[in-house]
This record gives C-alpha cells, sequence and structure tokens, in this order.
C-alpha cells in the first residue's frame, strides 16, 4: 500500500461526528474553513452542474443563525407539537461552534440530469468538507434536525422550489477525544461479487 493511500483511509477511518454541545467555542482560523470549501468544490459532478452551495456563519452570525432557526421552529409548529426543549435546543446548538454551514443543492439547468445526481454531488461535495476537517483536528456534526429539511428553511434561505438543503455543518474544537468507530453489519454481507 503506498503512502497516499494509507493517509487517505486513515482519515476516512478517523472521521467521526461530535456533537456541537461537545465543542468547546474556539475558533477555527477562516482560512481552515475555506481550505474545507476548496476541498468541497471538487466533488465529483455530472455534467459540471456544481450544484453544491454553502453559506457560512461565523463568529456573532453563528448565534443569529440559531436564533432565527428556533424561531423557525416556533412560527411553523402548531402549538400543540411545539416542544420548549427543541426550541432551546435549537437556539444553544451553535454555543460551542466556530463555524455553522448549510449547505444545499441548488439544481442545475440540465433538465436531464436527475436529482438525485445532483443531491448526491452535494452530498459528496458535504463529505469531502467532513474529511478535510478530520485531517485539520477540526470537529464536525452533519444536522439534519429542527427545520433544516422543512420549506420554511428554504424559504429563510430565499431558495427556489428545486433547491434542497442538505444539512447543516456545525464546525469547532472539541476537548473530548473522538470515539472509535464501528459498523454493526459486516462488509460481506453489503457486498456481492459477481
Amino acid at each position: 500500500m503506498n503512502n497516499i493511500f494509507s493517509e487517505i483511509a486513515q482519515v476516512i477511518q478517523n472521521r467521526r461526528t461530535t456533537k456541537p454541545a461537545q465543542m468547546n467555542g474556539q475558533s477555527i482560523p477562516d482560512e481552515q474553513v475555506q481550505q474545507l470549501l476548496r476541498l468541497a468544490d471538487w466533488a465529483p459532478t455530472h455534467g459540471h452542474t456544481e450544484p453544491w452551495r454553502f453559506r457560512v456563519y461565523a463568529g456573532e452570525k453563528v448565534k443569529e443563525f440559531c436564533q432565527a432557526h428556533a424561531d423557525l421552529y416556533k412560527a411553523n409548529t402548531p402549538e400543540e407539537n411545539f416542544l420548549i426543549f427543541n426550541y432551546e435546543k435549537l437556539l444553544h446548538m451553535g454555543d460551542g461552534a466556530s463555524h455553522l454551514v448549510v449547505a444545499y443543492m441548488k439544481r442545475g439547468d440540465l433538465p436531464k440530469i436527475p436529482a438525485l445526481e445532483e443531491i448526491a454531488a452535494t452530498s459528496c461535495a458535504i463529505q469531502n468538507i467532513l474529511l478535510g476537517a478530520t485531517a485539520l483536528g477540526i470537529a464536525s456534526y452533519w444536522g439534519s434536525g429542527g427545520m433544516a429539511y422543512k420549506p420554511a428553511m428554504k424559504e429563510y434561505l430565499q431558495l427556489r422550489e428545486e433547491d434542497l438543503v442538505l444539512g447543516i455543518l456545525y464546525l469547532g474544537y472539541s476537548d473530548k477525544a473522538a470515539g472509535n468507530g464501528k459498523r454493526t453489519v459486516p462488509l460481506e454481507e453489503k457486498v456481492q461479487w459477481m
């Protein structure tokens, strides 16, 4: 095995999800976040549509987004389903994060390319960010809760009907060591060699 493969394999196998509550509030240099976005830009893309788009929030803008996210939840949840716990969770989700990145798919102008391929390309771009973060010692969390997938979030971000939010990435540092990874289904059960 060559060194490059070994290094890539190590980064992939060591990538872990770190809950935002475990992030310590230490700031990531903007230049490093920009490096992660450059990695995202090299995701595979059918027809060169490059559908990935990112809204980056840093510093006080993280708190502003979290406030807006919590307010969207409150305004768009029927009173009988509203939970103050969920509101508070969304409000404080980014308290320890350095940066928050809303990742969305901007549907390309080539109708022959299925939306699923645009979603897959954007997901690959997100994975590039997560792997780059791991290589830089940055903790990350790909969140899909709250209002992330709801029409109200799309409206808040002023996206088109055909665009799609794929998640909210929380980036920061953590004092807690990443846990051991595990897979519950053996690879042999997931692969058929023909």
